[in-house]
């Protein structure tokens, strides 16, 4: 008889201690403490995603990726037929280098100068001999040496002056061939963000227009938990930049954990339920983490 009180003593302080624990532990979830805070029902969306448009009018030539594929940023990912925009491109380089040689070609300014050292030297001989010899040159010869003389100086300005045109001209003919480089450039759908391709809106041979968009990628290396906390249990704590735990199918064998840290505390409070939305950024380098998943979310 006193074996079995016993029994039953122990019983009933094990199960205190138990009911005592569990306690503890809610509480340890849901407070703000250094323990951390925990959020459940997160729901995990995407933070960016992108339809990729064509950028010109034009025959789609050839889609390079599939759904499935993962592509970088900047890869291009299909191609709008461009055998006229090559072909321009090809005769804006060619002008392109006309224009160069014609502005790198200093033959006139050259010229003008010997021309300008010539005349120059006569007139300061004719002016020698008549300081020696007054009336050895007529003045109406003098006047023809002096105009020669400056007709050549002014004619290195004009060849200078000429330069700078071709330089000018060389200049947009490198502008031109820039342009045509971008019509090129402009026919080819490119990755704007990293991440998978999920849907191909257009295929080989169909005809596409500026906006129409050819295919869709998301970004799911770094996913959004969004969850909802009282604000009460913010007060005087900086949650941004905290690390956290994603945790997905919690106390079951498939139960997995992601890291990372808050992005975004809501200003606003719902006046009804008195909560407010916090948002964390979490890292998901195998993909394992889905957009549309449900997880708890605990803050360190």
């Amino acid at each position: 008889m006193n074996h079995s009180r016993v029994l039953i003593n122990l019983s009933t302080i094990i199960t205190g201690l138990l009911f005592v624990s569990c306690g503890f532990t809610d509480a340890w979830a849901q407070s703000p403490s250094s323990s951390g805070l925990k959020i459940d029902s997160v729901l995990v969306s995407l933070i960016e995603q992108v339809e990729v448009p064509a950028r010109e009018v034009g025959q789609l030539k050839k889609v390079l990726v599939k759904e499935g594929m993962s592509v970088q940023e900047g890869e291009v990912l299909a191609r709008i037929e461009d055998s006229e925009a090559v072909l321009l491109l090809k005769q804006a380089k060619l002008e392109s280098e006309m224009s160069n040689l014609k502005a790198e070609n200093d033959v006139n300014i050259r010229f003008a100068r010997k021309a300008y050292e010539v005349a120059n030297s006569e007139l300061q001989r004719a002016e020698d001999s008549i300081k020696k010899y007054p009336k050895s040159i007529s003045k109406t010869e003098l006047d023809r040496l002096k105009l020669t003389a400056e007709k050549a100086e002014l004619e290195i300005e004009q060849a200078l002056e000429e330069a700078k045109t071709s330089q000018l001209e060389a200049r947009l003919k490198q502008n031109a061939e820039q342009i045509a480089s971008l019509a090129i450039q402009r026919r080819r759908v490119v990755a704007p963000i990293s991440g998978m391709v999920v849907q191909i809106m257009a295929k080989n041979g169909e005809w596409v227009r500026p906006g129409d968009t050819v295919l869709r990628i998301l970004k799911l290396d770094r996913l959004r938990a969004e969850g909802l906390v009282n604000a009460s249990k913010l007060q005087n704590l900086n949650l941004k930049g905290r690390p956290v735990v994603l945790i997905v199918n919690q106390g079951t064998k498939n139960e997995l954990e992601f890291q990372g840290k808050i992005s975004f505390v809501s200003p606003e409070i719902n006046p009804v339920n008195h909560q407010t939305r916090v948002w964390a950024d979490i890292e998901n380098p195998d993909f394992k983490l889905k957009p549309g998943m449900r997880a708890s979310l605990i803050i360190k």
